[in-house]
């Protein structure tokens, strides 16, 4: 039998990372590698501006195809923010996916879904998408009706949609009794001849 993984719109996973790069090598040559090993890369060549263009086109592939998932961990932030250490943050925000290629080196690009916090934080990194938020839910619906003794929200004199005892009608509105949310305490009856 076999179980298929399904995954919950809550649950949190971690950042996914690619990484493609040149390696040079002793004979003149050069290989491009790929940090998922299903993918098929060119054979060694003395050709080092096809291998970039390759490289390049490989990265932005796995980039189109990549989903990205509003509940993923930040991949930076996985690796304890290694990539800026001079800047400490805490990881927060929308999740992005983002390239970052150094072109005066010119042999490493990585694609990372990494946080929003992070992300200005890394050097030679774009910007390629960015997650959706989920849409909240109010708690009423839209087609609710209002109440005919409510006080239009443009006449509330509190900030934040708060209302006041001041505002609103002043018809007979008792405020309800507080109860304590103490459990009742139970005394003990002592026996004659007890003491304390």
């Amino acid at each position: 039998m076999t179980t298929a993984y399904s995954e919950t719109p809550t649950e949190r996973v971690p950042g996914r990372a690619w990484t493609v790069r040149i390696t040079g090598h002793s004979d003149r040559t050069a290989s491009v590698s790929c940090s998922t090993p299903a993918c098929r890369m060119p054979a060694r060549s003395k050709d080092l501006a096809m291998l970039r263009a390759f490289a390049a086109r490989h990265a932005a592939a796995h980039a189109k195809a990549a989903t990205l998932r509003p509940h993923a961990w930040c991949h930076c932030g996985s690796q304890r923010c290694a990539a800026h250490p001079e800047a400490k943050t805490h990881c927060a925000g929308a999740v992005l996916l983002i390239l970052r290629h150094d072109p005066t080196v010119g042999r490493v690009w990585s694609v990372e879904e990494v946080c929003e916090t992070c992300a200005p934080l890394l050097a030679n990194a774009t910007v390629l998408a960015r997650a959706a938020q989920p849409r909240c839910r109010s708690a009423q619906p839209a087609t609710a009706a209002r109440p005919a003794d409510a006080v239009p929200a443009a006449q509330l004199s509190v900030p934040g949609g708060f209302s006041s005892p001041a505002t609103g009608p002043t018809e007979d509105r008792t405020a309800p009794a507080r109860r304590s949310r103490r459990a009742p305490q139970h005394t003990r009856r002592r026996r004659s001849g007890q003491s304390r």
